[in-house]
């Protein structure tokens, strides 16, 4: 229940700029202090307020209350006007010259101020400048407490409302009134349906033109998060019209103008036409234009590379296949080179053979991955520094109000390329269209560029199915890696999972040293059996710690998904303990000690690389959708947490921020792309047909270096490998490179 509480601010003990969140104590009748938080927009010691909100008890701060709104009240007597007046809420005017105006005008004060400021130059001190300085400063203040108390009204809150005021000044009340879809294009934080709240408010008509075209451009901003980068307009029209309630006949007409707008852009294939944000159309144009660019013909003379390949083979007593040399020749021959295969083809024994041809002519290399875990396994397999790529690009952070926006800022660009000979990109797959189009954007023609990835692995998590298109498009050289070598034929997990992308049967014999299926078909049998195979049978097995096994689960939902499968493993595997401090966010509850993964992007948060005695070696910004790591400590004091990612990167969390972790002793498998394991253990039972498919099973397969654990039911195990059906990703990048190479689809 919401409780009123009125008195003066006695003083503020902490403010952020940025978001106003505040903390501040109020001075209340008979001179008794509470501590208040909340976000207070605009707000200055004196000032008197009116405030709603619930009284709440801090365990380390004590009784608060947490304000939900509040109003600015008008100070009531001579001396509330001068402890406001004093207090700094006016620029210029300090407490002394705040004790002269109220001596001069008395009572009267309030009303000259608002009303007449101009004749507070009548003050000792004060000159006729800097009375209308005052006035103006008065008069912003008047209207913002207005613009505020007009959107609390509308159930806009504080923090909201202080965007939008910002964002608009006083035209706020016409984009209201006109337009309120107009907050969801400009103000980040403000999607679709905060926007459709308001109109509701203000009675904007359901079946407005704002609201349809409003409508319509969040269903495609949206189906990114899935991974399209446009969606058919028969799909668009459908899902808008379930967001709307709104009949798909009205949509038709409103398309057309967006169109004529450039919000969006319309092309035709056969049938279908294909709705892009102008934004993502663009991009795949653009990329499409660099991958041209680089794809550049250096001729070579074969014989000497040949004896360059078979001198590699020989200082590193290894023995290339025919397509592997076939791959170090097209990485000479080509500035463009796609290397695929599934495991055990040898992938990193072509791209350690490719290093080495490029290093005998001291020509400058770079390699990167798009996951920190990935570059670490590349640098340990190749011997050679690997980065991620947005390490590599320099990443720089981005503007606050720019965070949601998908615009990252990287040093690295057009302007300022990457001085290397040779750029070697491992897990292309996950690469989606945004990094792959700032990749492009710093790498200058006449640079190699090699491209390696298993293109049957789950697409990237953003929008685009990048490797893949490359290769459909039939436009750049592609060696693909098929044959199995013989020593990783000797592992049944390399051997299954070939078996299980071909749609072939696997045994489940359990004759093997490194896959093994139990069979269970319950659900709380099967997490009794995950936590005993954690705790104390793969460990020794694998030569590993327990946090080091992984479960994979297909889906987030449901009594083997990752929420109930989290819950169940942190209270088995890091228990409570009095020397280990708790963290409740939301429906979350972090300990320290716990694996945690982060969920979004955030291309801000600051981290630090620690060497001897804890002294930080190096540091930089960027943690990234889909990084691991262990929780190491909580400081309940100054309200922070502290992770250390499995490269060695260690951030600090303020509590706010810890709504971008979760724990991650099971992740779902698209999660774990890119990833390797020593161990994974794979509960299934049912699940969604789309997601419980070959091509999931594949990955999660793929992920383990020495033992797959399978449990639970054989029968959803052969319908995974029988069900080739895919979620649709709606992409288009080799349809704009065919278009730039002159072939039409």
């Amino acid at each position: 229940m919401s409780e009123q509480i009125t008195g003066y601010i006695d003083h503020i003990i902490y403010r952020n700029e940025e978001n106003g969140y505040t903390v501040l104590v109020l001075k209340m009748a008979g001179e008794e202090e509470l501590t208040c938080v909340g976000t207070f927009p605009d707000i200055t010691q004196g000032a008197t307020i009116e405030a709603s909100g619930s009284f709440t008890r801090h365990s380390t701060y004590g009784r608060q209350f947490q304000v939900v709104s509040f109003v600015e009240k008008a100070p009531e007597d001579a001396l509330a006007m001068e402890r406001y007046l004093g207090s700094g809420a006016i620029k210029g005017i300090g407490a002394a010259l705040a004790a002269r105006i109220v001596r001069h005008f008395g009572q009267d004060t309030l009303r000259i101020v608002e009303e007449e400021p101009e004749r507070l130059a009548e003050v000792k001190g004060i000159s006729e400048k800097k009375a209308r300085e005052v006035a103006a400063q008065v008069t912003e203040k008047a209207d913002m407490r207005r613009a505020m108390i007009f959107l609390q009204k509308y159930g806009i809150s504080l923090n909201l409302g202080a965007k939008i005021y910002q964002k608009y000044g006083q035209s706020l009340y016409q984009v209201l009134q006109e337009n309120p879809y107009r907050l969801a294009e400009d103000i980040t934080g403000v999607g679709f349906k905060i926007a459709d709240e308001i109109a509701g408010r203000i009675g904007i008509q359901p079946d407005s033109e704002y609201r349809i075209r409003s409508g319509l451009y969040y269903v495609l901003l949206q189906s990114a998060g899935e991974g399209h980068v446009y969606l058919p307009r028969e799909e668009l029209f459908s899902r808008a019209s379930y967001l709307l309630d709104v009949d798909a006949s009205y949509m038709e007409k409103h398309l057309m103008d967006m169109a004529l707008d450039h919000k969006v852009i319309l092309k035709q294939r056969e049938s279908e036409v294909m709705v892009y944000p102008s934004q993502h159309y663009y991009l795949e144009l653009n990329t499409a234009r660099m991958l041209k660019e680089l794809n550049i013909r250096y001729p070579q003379n074969e014989k000497q590379c040949a004896g360059r390949i078979a001198r590699i083979e020989k200082e590193t007593g290894t023995v290339l296949d025919e397509m592997q040399r076939k791959a170090v020749m097209a990485a000479a021959e080509n500035g463009l080179l796609i290397l695929t295969g599934g495991p055990g083809t040898g992938k990193t024994t072509t791209i350690n053979a490719i290093i080495r041809f490029f290093e005998s002519e001291n020509a400058v290399l770079r390699l990167a991955a798009p996951t920190g875990r990935a570059a670490k396994r590349m640098t340990e397999t190749t011997g050679y520094e690997a980065q991620t790529i947005h390490r590599m690009l320099e990443l720089n952070g981005m503007p606050e109000e720019e965070r949601d926006r998908q615009v990252i800022r990287f040093e690295r660009n057009a302007e300022n390329p990457l001085e290397a000979d040779v750029i070697i990109i491992d897990e292309m797959s996950m690469v989606d269209i945004f990094l792959m189009h700032s990749l492009l954007l710093a790498v200058m023609t006449g640079t190699r560029l090699i491209l390696v990835g298993d293109e049957n692995q789950l697409p990237s998590v953003g929008p685009g199915n990048v490797l893949r298109d490359l290769i459909r498009s039939g436009q750049f050289p592609v060696v693909e890696l098929t044959k199995i070598f013989r020593q990783a034929q000797e592992s049944d997990i390399v051997v299954n999972a070939h078996r299980i992308h071909a749609g072939e049967p696997v045994p489940l014999d359990n004759k093997s040293r490194d896959f093994f299926f139990l069979k269970r078909y319950d659900a709380d049998v099967i997490i009794r059996v995950l936590l005993a195979l954690i705790k104390d049978k793969l460990p020794p097995y694998v030569e590993a710690k327990p946090s080091e096994i992984q479960v994979l689960t297909p889906m987030r939902k449901g009594a083997l998904g990752v929420e109930r499968l989290n819950q169940v493993l942190q209270r088995y595997l890091n228990p409570p303990d009095p020397s280990k401090k708790e963290k409740e966010v939301g429906d979350r509850l972090f300990r320290e000690g716990d694996k945690v993964m982060q969920i979004r992007n955030d291309y801000q948060m600051e981290w630090e690389i620690r060497g001897l005695y804890g002294i930080p070696v190096d540091q930089g910004v960027g943690v990234f959708n889909g990084d691991t790591g262990i929780l190491k400590s909580i400081n309940e004091f100054a309200e922070t947490a502290e992770v250390e990612f499995e490269d060695g990167r260690i951030a600090e969390y303020a509590f706010k921020q810890l709504e971008d972790l979760e724990l991650s002793y099971a992740v779902t498998i698209h999660k774990s792309q890119g990833s390797e394991y020593p161990a994974v253990v794979i509960p299934l039972l049912t699940g969604p047909k789309m997601l419980m498919n070959r091509n999931l099973l594949y990955t999660a397969v793929t992920r383990a270096r020495r033992c797959v654990t399978i449990v639970g039911s054989e029968n959803a195990f052969a319908e995974m490998i029988r069900n080739e059906q895919q979620q649709t990703r709606y992409s288009s990048l080799d349809l704009r490179i065919r278009e730039l190479c002159g072939e039409e689809d």
